[in-house]
């Protein structure tokens, strides 16, 4: 059996455990981690499978090997049903799961990956990344929600010029224009991705997923409008004062990364 097939018959996505973080690595690095059909059902279910895990707290999504992901196996989709055909799709499941993902993008993520990472709710990014969107260079168009989440996180400006011109951005670029939250030295990635993702799950498991839907249901609406969504969580939201106390007192208590 050659090794194409050898690699096609292994788990394209992986996934461990650190503590409450569940991380998910696309796994098919000699094809530069692009989806297909199987890695798309398998994200979909990880995804799924992690948001009614009680005990993750937050997922990482990663790539194997040096890409992050090359994007969605075209050969694949030209020579067989389009993905289109195949209901939810990865990045709907991102957007309807109530707790957050990181991307940590390891390398290259190009156009159906970059969509995808668009999706998660954070970026941090290896100074080896680079990002582009080459769908409207290859005349295809954003399927995953790319046209309307990337000029929500950069501006209108930069996600026209990324989307129209497919050039490929540097992870300085990245950082600049907000794309990434952080770029960090590529052999501390996935360490400073799991301290962010500690940090996250180390809060209120119920607390943290309440602010996170109001940080997506603000961000589309108008001021007011998400001031209201604030007020009403906050009257319906029943501290337990214990817990509180004794939170703020491990947190107090914990050295900040400056010290």
């Amino acid at each position: 059996m050659g090794a194409d097939n050898d690699n096609d018959q292994a788990e394209p996505v992986l996934v461990t455990r650190d503590g409450h973080v569940a991380i998910l690595t696309l796994n098919r690095p000699d094809r530069r981690n692009a989806i297909n059909r199987a890695m798309r059902k398998a994200i979909k279910r990880e995804l799924w499978k992690a948001d009614a895990d009680e005990d993750v707290r937050v997922v990482v999504i990663t790539g194997a090997g040096t890409a992050f992901s090359a994007g969605v196996d075209l050969p694949e989709a030209l020579t067989g049903p389009p993905p289109r055909t195949e209901g939810t799709t990865p990045t709907q499941a991102l957007r309807a799961i109530g707790k957050p993902v990181i991307a940590a993008v390891n390398g290259p993520c190009y156009t159906g990956a970059f969509e995808f990472a668009v999706n998660c709710s954070f970026i941090i990014a290896s100074e080896e990344a680079v990002f582009a969107d080459t769908h409207a260079s290859i005349g295809l168009l954003n399927g995953w929600g790319g046209s309307a989440m990337l000029p929500r996180i950069v501006g209108l400006p930069a996600a026209t010029q990324i989307i129209l011109s497919g050039e490929p951005i540097d992870s300085a670029t990245a950082l600049r224009i907000g794309l990434a939250n952080e770029v960090v030295p590529h052999e501390q990635l996935m360490e400073r991705t799991l301290a962010v993702a500690g940090a996250i799950a180390a809060g209120h498991p119920v607390a943290v997923q309440r602010m996170l839907r109001l940080l997506k249901e603000g961000a589309g609406a108008s001021v007011a409008h998400a001031l209201g969504l604030e007020a009403e969580a906050s009257a319906s939201w029943r501290p337990d004062g214990k817990d509180i106390g004794d939170r703020f007192g491990k947190r107090a208590a914990k050295p900040s990364r400056d010290d």
